[in-house]
């Protein structure tokens, strides 16, 4: 088991993890565990050998404990890393691939706004209402971390625009976050069903050109709690 690349959860005891199944595995005595916070040495540590990635689930969120892997593998590599940081040229690296991914995160929130507008489709009068809207969602979609649908590229753009606006329109426009629903299995997809029904509901009447009475748009009044987004050039 020493020899393998595995992904753990951690045991009421210091030196043991656990498996998938429940099985008990006892960590190597020449093994330490490398602590969360530094991405490059931890990348290294997986690339280099053996390893068990520790984690813990709580609820749907998945929190990472540490690696475990060989101590003098740790240390070497440790080193290794602290001497390329000591040479400028590594800063220079480093500032290039910021603004290399800066750039990157810019145009893909341009590119994510465009198909959520596209999404949307709101009939002619209520465009700037679609805008607004778009960049509302992706503000809150695309920032690198944010573990929403827009971060993932497992699906196609124009399916990761129409999940944004309806997992926003769950938390914004319903009582969705204060709803006490039952802990049984399939409750909550089937609340989130019939709350993305009334989404699409709401959607089609702009599409549609209908308007809705003064005050009693769930959207309007969602959009008019929150601060007006700077409008993209």
């Amino acid at each position: 088991m020493s020899h393998e690349k595995l992904e753990v959860r951690p045991s009421k005891n210091a030196r043991e993890v656990l498996l998938s199944d429940g099985r008990v595995l006892k960590v190597p005595d020449d093994w330490d565990l490398l602590l969360p916070g530094d991405a490059a040495l931890s990348r290294r540590i997986k690339k280099d050998g053996p390893t068990w990635t520790m984690y813990e689930m709580k609820g749907r969120k998945r929190f990472s404990r540490g690696i475990w892997a060989p101590a003098e593998r740790i240390d070497a590599l440790e080193q290794e890393l602290k001497k390329e940081r000591e040479d400028p040229a590594y800063e220079k690296k480093l500032k290039a691939g910021r603004k290399r991914r800066a750039k990157e995160q810019e145009a893909y929130e341009k590119e994510f706004e465009e198909a959520l507008i596209e999404f949307l489709d709101f009939a002619t009068g209520f465009e700037s209402l679609a805008q607004r809207l778009a960049r509302v969602v992706a503000i809150h979609a695309v920032p690198v971390g944010s573990g929403t649908v827009a971060r993932t590229k497992r699906i196609p753009i124009e399916r990761r625009a129409e999940a944004a606006v309806i997992a926003w329109m769950r938390h914004q426009t319903t009582a969705y976050d204060d709803m006490v629903i039952p802990r049984e299995k399939g409750a909550r997809r089937e609340v989130r069903r019939m709350l993305a029904t009334r989404s699409r509901y709401l959607l089609d009447r702009y599409r549609s050109g209908r308007t809705v009475p003064d005050g009693k748009c769930p959207l309007q009044k969602a959009l008019e709690k929150r601060p007006r987004p700077t409008e993209r050039e």
